[in-house]
């Protein structure tokens, strides 16, 4: 949907939808644009809320560096260039491209990645099914084995589906722990809780308490009411530990859960071996600490665990996420009121959802083996997919709205495999540090042109509301949405014509659990309120037995990998990475006001691991694969043993049109990630606690006066 002319003098409403938090905007237009920003008081989820991000959509918008027409590579390599093409010649182009090296090599030679915005749009979101099936290929690979993949093994495992992800009711806990979670800087991450600052506040003046554990000392940590710094990648062996006190001292009592609930036994006999003492010193975390924090959670009438993408993005993220599911059933924090709860969206995802289904373990990899997940592979074995012959080889790939250079391991390696592939088409708005290397672009219209719906957020939520987002602007004659440019890609390739997004979100919402609609969403430009999280077991189970699994096969036989790790050395140093309230992965880098301020992309280290280092100078820092050179910001707010990178940063390659960025390049974490650390157990990316060494970066020499004289007036002459 367009409009025909540009938005009329006035103030409107809709979801920001840059990251989880949605939170509701009131947008002031004069003169066709938009003069203010800010949060919607009336927003029935966000009550105003709004954090530097939002207020940078219309700077989005206007971003000169923004593509609005495909774009073709031209030129031999080295000395690239790029040249316009009309709409229908460049997916007749895309299309034969693909559909060649299909019918040449097969489906799989055919790869696609889509990145963390695919999810934040809807048009996409909804549209993207049918181009995935039109290629058929097994090698899709998307960012949630980036960050998130142990959250949905873990209900898959337990609960009988990926989405059923339990979320915090913290509007009614009295007791928060938070383990590798830092929500003032993301607005909540796996629960869409916007004003996070005002919900801990809550909890605090409840008179409960906001308990952190987390390596850094995060912008979190100054609304919590107890912080424990934890050894980056021991968060299993600490929830285990909890457990063993819960159990050991009878402490456990899942209540009404125990009804439909099978394996407790099975985990009191797992945890056993993990009391406090014997972890303590791998974790970091005082044994006494343990105790007493297990006692309390447990002793809590109204409490909550949650971990998020510290927990996540380590080698033991899917036990990690597990056990935090195991902590809140066994202490009866589980389908409760101010507990671990399911939302119930409007637009209900597992409306049509089978019990019993499998979602896992399918296939493997072509070279390392690595198992399926909901029919993706990890994106850890990408590069190599594409870089090692033979049968199945990658040689084609298409992005969508993703940016893996910097996002995924080793992104020098994986810059390196692009350059190599036949073809490669990116949809995707610029020309970034990936899409430099596709041989089409096909840019779609974004932000405050689209219309949208939050069909995921809704089911991460912390209450259950619905808002739907008309567009403000009309988009030009030379542009196109995303659904047309997949409905384009699908005819071509299959012939077969898709719905529309709006056409699914109408039907969706009118079969879900409030039969409402489209017009009726319209009318409520601040949202609908359907009310708190309302507990929902086990109609809700999507398990073959309609049971809770708490101990799944997969989780107990991977315990031993755990168990050997206490026997292995601690390496020196490790880095961990950073999230920052105003950045957002590696896409909102090129706005001026976001990146105002003091230089961001800097290395965090404690004192006690800077011995002959200097505040400010510029390090070297090292890993297996690679090596960079940032800033050194010495800060006790690391623990000692650990350095911090933040996430996002390294836009200094060249070919990129990205004028704002380039100016703030910083380097990529993800230089230094390494792709063969992985959670074995679930397929995620290992990025924390890769082991690194910092040394100062060698200082150049001045050039001798007479050769600088010299050179002054050799540039003179020229």
């Amino acid at each position: 949907m367009t409009h025909s002319t540009s938005p009329a003098d006035g103030v409107y409403y809709r979801a920001c939808n840059l990251c989880e938090a949605i939170c509701g905007l009131q947008l002031t237009v004069q003169g066709g644009r938009v003069t203010d920003v800010r949060g919607d008081p009336d927003d029935v989820l966000s009550r105003g809320h709004i954090c530097p991000k939002g207020t940078a959509l219309p700077d989005l918008h206007a971003d000169p560096d923004r593509l609005r027409r495909p774009l073709r590579r031209v030129g031999p390599p080295g000395e690239q260039a790029w040249e316009e093409l009309e709409w229908d010649e460049a997916l007749d182009y895309v299309s034969a491209r693909l559909q060649d090296i299909r019918e040449r090599h097969g489906p799989d030679a055919v790869a696609t990645f889509q990145g963390n915005p695919s999810v934040h749009n809807s048009g996409t979101l909804l549209s993207a099914g049918a181009f995935l099936k039109a290629i058929g290929s097994r090698n899709r690979f998307t960012a949630t084995s980036t960050d998130q993949l142990p959250h949905h093994f873990a209900a898959a495992e337990m609960f009988g589906h990926p989405l059923l992800l339990p979320i915090p009711d913290i509007d009614r806990t009295d007791f928060f722990l938070m383990l590798g979670a830092n929500p003032l800087a993301s607005n909540g991450s796996i629960m869409t809780a916007p004003g996070m600052r005002e919900r801990l506040k809550g909890v605090r003046e409840r008179g409960g308490r906001v308990v952190l554990l987390d390596p850094r000392r995060t912008e979190s940590a100054a609304h919590a009411t107890d912080f424990h710094f934890i050894r980056p990648g021991t968060d299993a062996l600490l929830l285990l530990a909890l457990l063993q006190v819960i159990f050991a001292e009878g402490l456990e009592r899942p209540g009404h859960l125990a009804e439909f609930t099978d394996g407790l036994d099975a985990v009191r006999q797992a945890a056993a071996p993990f009391a406090p003492e014997r972890v303590s010193g791998r974790t970091g975390v005082p044994a006494e600490v343990i105790r007493t924090l297990a006692r309390d959670f447990a002793g809590a009438g109204r409490a909550v665990a949650y971990g998020r993408i510290g927990l996540s993005v380590q080698e033991f993220g899917g036990l990690c996420q597990w056990l935090v599911n195991v902590l809140n059933v066994v202490t009866g924090h589980f389908d409760t009121p101010g507990g671990a709860m399911f939302p119930a969206p409007a637009f209900d995802l597992l409306m049509r959802a089978k019990r019993g289904e499998v979602h896992h373990g399918r296939f493997a990899s072509r070279v390392r083996g690595l198992p399926e997940f909901d029919g993706e592979l990890p994106n850890v074995t990408m590069a190599e997919e594409m870089t090692t012959p033979g049968e199945g080889q990658v040689r084609a790939l298409v992005t969508v709205a993703g940016n893996p250079v910097l996002s995924t391991p080793d992104g020098a390696g994986l810059d390196r495999a692009l350059a190599g592939l036949e073809f490669m088409v990116s949809i995707d708005p610029y020309l970034n540090e990936t899409t430099r290397h596709a041989h089409v672009i096909l840019p779609p219209a974004t932000g405050l042109e689209v219309a949208h719906y939050d069909v995921i957020f809704h089911h991460f939520a912390v209450r259950n509301t619905a808002r739907y987002s008309e567009p403000l602007f009309p988009i030009g004659a030379d542009q196109r949405f995303d659904f047309q440019i997949f409905g384009g890609l699908v005819q071509r390739l299959s012939g077969k014509a898709g719905s529309t997004p709006e056409q699914r979100l109408e039907l969706g919402l009118k079969h879900g659990p409030y039969q409402t609609s489209l017009e009726e969403l319209r009318a409520h430009p601040h949202g609908i309120d359907y009310g708190p999280l309302q507990p929902c077991l086990p109609e809700r189970l999507l398990s073959a037995e309609g049971r809770l699994n708490l101990a799944p096969a997969p989780m107990l036989a991977d315990l031993g990998r755990l168990e050997a790790s206490l026997a292995e050395s601690t390496p020196p140093l490790v880095l961990i990475g950073r999230r920052q309230l105003r950045s957002n992965n590696s896409w909102m880098h090129n706005t001026p006001r976001l990146m105002r301020g003091p230089q961001r992309c800097t290395l965090l280290l404690n004192p006690a691991d800077a011995a002959g280092l200097e505040d400010g100078q510029e390090v070297v820092v090292e890993s297996r694969v690679g090596q960079v050179t940032v800033p050194l910001e010495l800060t006790p707010d690391v623990m000692p043993g650990v350095a911090c990178l933040p996430h996002g940063f390294g836009h200094g390659r060249a070919g990129v049109r990205l004028g704002v960025a380039q100016d703030h390049a910083g380097v990529s974490v993800n230089d230094l990630t390494d792709p063969a650390r992985v959670d074995s157990l679930t397929g995620n990316a290992a990025l924390n606690g890769v082991p690194v060494s910092v040394r100062a970066a060698a200082v150049l020499e001045p050039a001798p006066l007479q050769q600088s004289v010299q050179q002054s007036a050799a540039l003179s002459a020229d």
